[in-house]
């Protein structure tokens, strides 16, 4: 997969399929859409290109007009959103830097400028719920108005809903884990529990990992570069792995069960995730599919740590610090820095708590290690149990 930031580089094809969206989450709506226009753009002949925004339009109002309140809560950051793109099969990702050009630019601008002289669009597929242009003034119709003057083809995809007997459009509406849910499907009837990054973020903000692990197709994760931090944690007994979440509002926070991957050798015959450069920078590479070994169990905390100075080295940025409940002795005490690595967050144990003092805090990190430790323990008793009885 191409990513791009903006279309003004002589690699980027010169036509192309699009469908264009913040994608914060590549929830099982996005899988579908981007399915379909996988299909019609091998019917055309050209490749599938997917155009987002960095940074979301809305941080971008909050920050002009200094409402904190209009910037949603982040689901994804921009190196899980183009991994999740490649993981979907999409050939090319544009990435639009949001500014005062991009925000004042007109509908009629932005399809003269954008999609018909900077990308060649062939096929454009949008959602039901897509506007466009300065105030959001454009609108599906004016685009496909705009594609039969111009020579391109619009169509548009309706919400994607989970099938379930009872939902009323709420995230608190999907089933317990466990029970019977019917596949999504797009262009659903109104019956079912429509897909949206706005419930995913309600599950996350609410604890509830299993419920957006239904909503996203797969566990959440956030994966990055390891980071050297003040190394507190090895102090204290529990060495952690730190990843920095770049935006300032995460949707998920608090303590978890998590399983990590990239800290073991994958199997043999797939490629290795790349090492960070010199210094751990954060970039937008993406690793391979496949690239992550076996998973190791562990517990992390998603926030700003609340216990510490806030004149620390990482004081005030968004981390994800996961300890491994057991640490490959192979990687030595320095092996896991400058790796990518991939945490999902599986269970959450409870929100962030400010001790008074480092022996509290060492108290209730060994009091959340067995708390991961117990939930494993019971979820692989439960996994046991269902796996006997599907062989009886």
């Amino acid at each position: 997969m191409k990513v791009f930031r903006g279309f003004h580089h002589p690699g980027i094809a010169p036509a192309c399929a699009l469908t264009i969206g913040n994608f914060d989450g590549v929830h099982r709506g996005h899988q579908a859409m981007l399915a379909l226009l996988r299909g019609e753009a091998a019917q055309r002949g050209v490749p599938s290109c997917a155009m987002t925004f960095e940074p979301h339009p809305r941080d971008y109002f909050a920050g002009a007009t200094g409402n904190a309140a209009l910037a949603p809560a982040r689901i994804a950051t921009l190196r899980d959103k183009l991994a999740d793109l490649q993981r979907c099969g999409i050939d090319q990702v544009v990435v639009l830097p949001f500014d005062a050009r991009l925000a004042s630019l007109s509908p009629q601008a932005f399809i003269d400028d954008v999609l018909v002289r900077g990308l060649g669009t062939r096929y454009v597929l949008v959602g039901d719920d897509f506007r466009f242009g300065a105030k959001r003034a454009g609108d599906y119709a004016l685009l496909d108005a705009a594609g039969t003057q111009k020579g391109f083809d619009v169509a548009r995809m309706n919400s994607y809903e989970i099938s379930y007997p009872h939902a009323r459009h709420s995230v608190s509406s999907l089933p317990p884990e466990g029970a019977s849910v019917a596949l999504g499907r797009p262009g659903g009837d109104g019956h079912g529990l429509r897909v949206s990054s706005s419930m995913v973020r309600a599950a996350l903000h609410e604890g509830r990992m299993e419920d957006a692990a239904r909503l996203l197709g797969h566990p959440y994760h956030i994966s990055g570069h390891v980071l050297h931090g003040r190394k507190l944690g090895r102090e204290l007994g529990f060495k952690t792995l730190n990843l920095r979440f770049a935006h300032w509002k995460p949707a998920a926070s608090g303590i978890f069960a998590v399983l990590v991957h990239g800290l073991t050798e994958p199997p043999p015959g797939r490629p290795k995730a790349a090492s960070a450069p010199s210094g751990g920078s954060e970039d937008t590479s993406v690793p391979s599919v496949g690239a992550y070994g076996q998973p190791l169990r562990g517990v992390a905390n998603l926030g700003v740590r609340p216990s510490l100075d806030p004149n620390d080295v990482n004081g005030g940025r968004v981390l994800l610090e996961t300890h491994c409940l057991d640490w490959p002795a192979a990687l030595g005490a320095e092996g896991g820095y400058g790796k990518i690595i991939r945490v999902e967050l599986l269970h959450k144990l409870h929100d962030e708590l400010k001790y008074a003092s480092l022996e509290a805090l060492t108290q209730g990190i060994h009091q959340d290690c067995d708390a991961a430790r117990a939930w494993f323990a019971s979820t692989h008793s439960e996994t046991h149990r269902q796996t006997t009885r599907d062989r009886i």
